[in-house]
């Protein structure tokens, strides 16, 4: 084996510890969220039903990117499916994850409190804040539900830590909730 082949095995073996370190080391410092602050630094609001998933890099990021099919536009203009990239997942033989980002299953139903960046991305607000399961309980009036994070979670204000609750709601609650910040903010 030649110098220069040496080298360049030793750069690409760095350039992997480095990936892999930096993959562990993700942690996640999230800033509490009201449901004022979803519904306005939102820039889409829909109810939709997970169809499917892919991964792929952006950048040195794995992102999974979820295919959701829109049911109800509340806030923004959608598209009748919208593709939301969560951090994390596995691409390449390589896997990330990021404490605090949401996994979906085909089928789940949603309300997702989403924002698109500059480059065009879609994302959930305040990771897993923003997403509101749908749990059909035989009522014409399901219940949204939004589990507590466990991650450190920051007070916008203090910036002191907080402890997230779980969330539980209805639909149409939801529904009125955002359409009256909506209105008031014309």
């Amino acid at each position: 084996m030649t110098d220069a082949h040496k080298w360049s095995v030793a750069r690409r073996l760095l350039f992997v510890a480095a990936m892999l370190g930096v993959a562990q080391l993700q942690s996640a410092t999230l800033q509490q969220l009201s449901m004022s602050d979803l519904i306005a630094k939102s820039t889409a609001i829909v109810r939709g039903t997970v169809q499917g998933s892919y991964t792929a890099f952006s950048g040195p990021v794995i992102f999974t990117h979820y295919r959701v099919q829109v049911a109800e536009k509340w806030k923004g203009s959608a598209a009748v499916t919208v593709d939301v990239a969560v951090p994390g997942g596995v691409a390449g033989g390589v896997q990330q994850t990021y404490p605090g980002a949401p996994q979906f299953q085909p089928g789940d139903q949603y309300v997702l409190f989403l924002w698109t960046g500059k480059s065009g991305m879609t994302q959930i607000m305040g990771f897993s804040q923003g997403a509101f399961a749908v749990v059909h309980d035989g009522s014409s009036d399901p219940r949204l539900t939004r589990n507590a994070s466990h991650e450190l979670m920051l007070d916008p204000v203090t910036h002191r830590q907080v402890t997230d609750r779980t969330l539980t709601l209805r639909l149409s609650g939801l529904r009125s909730q955002v359409a009256s910040a909506l209105e008031a903010a014309r």
